[in-house]
């Protein structure tokens, strides 16, 4: 092989090696442009039961369930990061629905969830969270289960999720836990399943956090 060849099968290399780092360390983490459905995936954030600390006008959306771990990482690094950039944390808790007759949810999870989209209490979701899914015992909590208005609140939830999925995927996005959506400081919203800490730096970062 010449010489010259060998030198252009080398910067054929390098500038491969170049696009592959960039696409790994870079594209692959960042958040999508939400630029189908605005106004509908908006409504639909608004008008869920989300409870937040009420610290300023920047909003980031989080959809979890108690027992998601990404969510819960998720919660204990970035949270005190964004409060502290008074960003509003507005937290969409659901019950997931039973998956072939395995049940996702537990009911002391669908009363609790039931509890927080009907009073709106920051404070309730803080006590949840502050112990292991599994010790909470929602003293005081009436049961979602055998009550309609409250397993209706439940379904709302999984229904929320339904609306929102196929809309998020016209713009690119596959619904996971934590889905996270919010706006930029130029006014685009922005989303992201945001499974990984390389994924929801991006969002920290457009947020000031």
């Amino acid at each position: 092989m010449s010489k010259l060849k060998l030198i252009g099968l080398g910067l054929v290399v390098l500038v491969a090696t170049a696009v592959i780092s960039w696409w790994a360390f870079d594209v692959r983490w960042r958040p999508k442009t939400i630029d189908k459905h605005q106004a509908e995936i908006a409504k639909i954030l608004e008008s869920a039961g989300w409870v937040s600390p009420g610290l300023g006008p920047t909003k980031l959306y989080m959809v979890s369930f108690r027992t998601c771990t990404d969510c819960i990482r998720f919660e204990l690094e970035a949270f005190p990061k964004l409060h502290k950039a008074k960003v509003d944390t507005r937290v969409i808790v659901m019950a997931r629905r039973d998956d072939n007759g395995i049940e996702r949810s537990t009911p002391i999870e669908r009363a609790t969830m039931a509890q927080l989209w009907i009073t709106r209490s920051w404070d309730l979701f803080k006590d949840w969270h502050a112990v292991a899914p599994e010790a909470w015992e929602g003293t005081g909590i009436p049961p979602a289960d055998g009550d309609m208005a409250r397993t209706a609140v439940v379904e709302a939830g999984r229904t929320m999720v339904d609306d929102l999925t196929p809309l998020l995927k016209d713009n690119g996005i596959d619904f996971f836990y934590p889905m996270l959506i919010w706006w930029t400081k130029d006014g685009e919203m922005h989303g992201c399943a945001c499974e990984k800490p390389q994924q929801y730096n991006r969002a920290l970062q457009e947020l000031g956090a």
